[in-house]
């Protein structure tokens, strides 16, 4: 395994210039009320990237008052759906002019594999505004055939000021998750990024207003979860939540929504995702996806495979190649275009996974391969595998959030059903099988909000994604995620002298 690279690595890469690091209000780059600044760090080595202005209430008071005057008094709510979506064409164009930017920009900010950025994250958020763009001038409501003499229709129309709180894990994605149906409904926003990793969104907000987007609708405060977050979720002038993060955080935002003005909240939360392979699956096949279900992104992403079952007929198979494989994967600085695994985001979360890795060793799960930090500087962990891993350890239900995989035996199918189903989360599951029955079968079975049969990480704008239980509620992308930022209104005129109804 290679060993992690750190602050006297050998690779070349033209760092960017950090330009954003203040709050970005009314569409103006502004110092916080109070004058505080909070350090972001560079995973790879632990150094300061930059002092960034920490926003608190005082803050989000004035970007949702600026969010409110645009939504209430100002021109985006108002325009054409066409004339909206042609400033957002704009806005995507500038985030493919600035992508390896942005993709350096989050490399160093969250530990996320430049090149990957560069081929996928950034050009996915510019795809995903331009998807959004394409629906804003199609948002129509509905002729209603009444009962009796009234004539009746519906509106849709935008739900207001909305508040995006959004993770650490993928900056750019989930900042664009968010916005993009927002502002192609029409509405207007405060976006609060996670406290580890706020730079790239500061420099969207930068983009947004050179796009030609007014100002107020889209305003960037960085900050902390309990004071700028919590501003979020319990402000009268918001109207509504959209949080992506740990369960514990989304029951904090809904109580506050609950107690300040009613405020609709659309969550999406924690994951403990099982990936089932089945007797009639190619292993090596198998194996591959099983590690990058895992593996990928250092772990940490909510839909993780990170409970592998696979039946007894290749079980030992598998365990055996899957220790080679996760051997073969390599750790190391994130700008090497080698590595496949860079840095956990932060020192509290490499704290935290090293911390359930020594969990399942005293709990009984047998370490197979792993299980240890690398380097002298930086949060690198080595890819970690386990075997009889049961139900009711910490590792095989809590979501670990890093490169843990937990692997666990079945015979039959409804035994496979009952395991994937024994989790309080439910956000997603993935199959394994050249049966179209059995793929049937369990797809229907388990209680997830998406389920991907011989793939895996099967996203796409066009289609929704969110989660059952514990995993929260509400979907973001497809059409359903607009659904989210607009009301519906109902109209009705009596008919008079009609000659029909």
């Amino acid at each position: 395994m290679a060993p992690a690279c750190n602050g006297s690595s050998n690779i070349h890469v033209n760092l960017p210039e950090i330009k954003f690091t203040k709050l970005f209000i009314n569409g103006e780059f502004v110092d916080a009320v109070s004058g505080k600044t909070f350090e972001t760090i560079d995973p790879r080595n632990e150094e300061v990237i930059a002092r960034v202005a920490e926003g608190d209430r005082a803050d989000v008071d004035l970007a949702v008052g600026a969010a409110r005057e645009a939504f209430d008094h100002g021109k985006w709510p108002r325009m054409s759906g066409y004339a909206r979506g042609r400033i957002m064409m704009k806005f995507a164009d500038l985030i493919d002019q600035h992508s390896e930017e942005l993709a350096a920009i989050d490399s160093l900010d969250a530990g996320k594999l430049f090149s990957n950025g560069k081929a996928m994250d950034i050009p996915a958020a510019a795809m995903m505004l331009r998807y959004y763009a394409g629906a804003a001038d199609k948002i129509h409501g509905s002729t209603l055939k009444m009962s009796r003499p009234l004539q009746a229709y519906t509106l849709r129309e935008p739900i207001g000021v909305v508040g995006h709180i959004i993770p650490w894990n993928y900056p750019t994605t989930m900042f664009f998750m968010k916005v993009s149906p927002a502002l192609a409904a029409g509405c207007t926003m405060v976006v609060k990024p996670a406290e580890q990793t706020p730079l790239s969104a500061l420099y969207y907000a930068h983009l947004a207003k050179l796009a030609g987007i007014p100002d107020g609708v889209l305003n960037v405060v960085t900050g902390f979860g309990p004071t700028a977050g919590a501003a979020i979720s319990s402000h009268m002038d918001i109207d509504q939540v959209s949080f992506t993060g740990s369960t514990d955080v989304g029951r904090l935002i809904m109580q506050a929504a609950a107690t300040s003005n009613l405020k609709p909240v659309s969550l999406e939360l924690g994951g403990k995702s099982p990936l089932i392979i089945f007797d009639d699956a190619d292993v090596d096949v198998a194996v591959d996806l099983a590690r990058f279900a895992i593996f990928t992104n250092k772990g940490e992403i909510c839909v993780a495979g990170s409970r592998v079952y696979v039946q007894e007929g290749i079980y030992d198979e598998f365990v055996k190649k899957s220790a080679e494989k996760a051997k073969g994967w390599v750790v190391g600085d994130p700008f090497d275009p080698i590595v496949q695994q860079g840095p956990q985001v932060s020192k509290e979360q490499f704290q935290r996974v090293l911390t359930y890795i020594e969990h399942g060793k005293r709990e009984g799960a047998c370490l197979l391969t792993g299980g240890k930090s690398l380097g002298d500087k930086g949060y690198y962990i080595e890819p970690t595998i386990f075997t009889d891993v049961k139900e009711d350890m910490l590792i095989g239900k809590d979501e670990i959030f890093g490169p843990v995989m937990s692997l666990m035996k079945f015979k039959t199918i409804d035994e496979a059903i009952e395991k994937a189903n024994s989790t309080r989360y439910g956000l997603a599951a993935g199959i394994v099988t050249k049966d179209i029955n059995v793929a049937n079968k369990v797809s229907r079975s388990i209680r997830a909000g998406s389920i991907w049969i011989n793939c895996y990480f099967g996203f796409d704008n066009d289609c929704p994604f969110g989660g059952y239980k514990m995993s929260g509620f509400g979907r973001d992308n497809g059409l359903a995620a607009l659904e989210k930022y607009l009301q519906t209104k109902s109209v009705v005129i009596p008919l008079v002298d009609s000659p029909w109804l």
